[in-house]
């Protein structure tokens, strides 16, 4: 079977640091909405039977979606483009092992996405000049549940590159966290799947990361 998992750099990156990715109709559930359970079972399907274009459907249907998580984490268009290319080659390699009656594909894929970029974050650590949140902030009171939604805080380009230096300086737990149920609009059920967490867990860390980062973005001179 072809492989491809070619990426357009300057569209994606453009789209994301616009916000199209982030706020526009590409996001969530609308994204799954183009791209059924059923529909993405049977590309898998065909994908293992050595059909070239089903292969290429799936990139398609999902790179940018990968992307986004792969950007939002990274704050690095490079590592995005990099990261995404390294997920789908592991797609590739690993697609036998998917199976649709355990769950959907885009969990699935989210796991791998996530796995990926934890153990990036762990090479790159050396090289950043600070920790994580959770090593130098006390733990955020209950109150930050009263906190709304990330993607309310702030809007448009200028603010969505406000909202992703915010995001860094959240730690990978609360980050990922924040990213899957406010940007990419996955249910609790679906992140706890993907985290291999419980879902108060997820509930908990996310509380927390939107606390943290309406602290930041106040920082930042941001009302929220």
């Amino acid at each position: 079977m072809a492989h491809s998992a070619v990426i357009g750099q300057n569209s994606l990156g453009q789209q994301v640091l616009d916000g199209t990715s982030l706020f526009g109709p590409a996001k969530g559930n609308a994204a799954r909405a183009g791209a059924p359970l059923q529909a993405d079972a049977q590309l898998v399907e065909q994908c293992l039977t050595g059909d070239g274009a089903a292969w290429e459907d799936l990139v398609r249907i999902h790179t940018r979606r990968v992307y986004a998580i792969c950007y939002r984490f990274t704050g690095s268009n490079a590592d995005a483009q990099d990261l995404t290319q390294d997920v789908f080659l592991r797609v590739f390699k690993s697609l036998a092992s998917f199976r649709a009656g355990t769950g959907s594909f885009t969990v699935w894929l989210t796991r791998l996405t996530r796995n990926l970029l934890i153990d990036h974050y762990r090479r790159t650590k050396a090289d950043r000049l600070t920790g994580s949140v959770e090593d130098h902030l006390p733990v955020l009171e209950e109150r930050s549940s009263t906190t709304g939604r990330t993607d309310g805080m702030v809007a448009g380009r200028e603010a969505s590159e406000v909202l992703q230096r915010g995001l860094q300086k959240l730690s990978p737990e609360l980050r990922e966290t924040v990213i899957l149920r406010d940007l990419e609009e996955m249910e609790y059920s679906e992140i706890a799947q993907a985290l291999e967490i419980p879902e108060g867990t997820v509930k908990s860390r996310l509380n927390r990361g939107r606390a943290e980062l309406a602290r930041v973005l106040r920082r930042q001179g941001v009302e929220v």
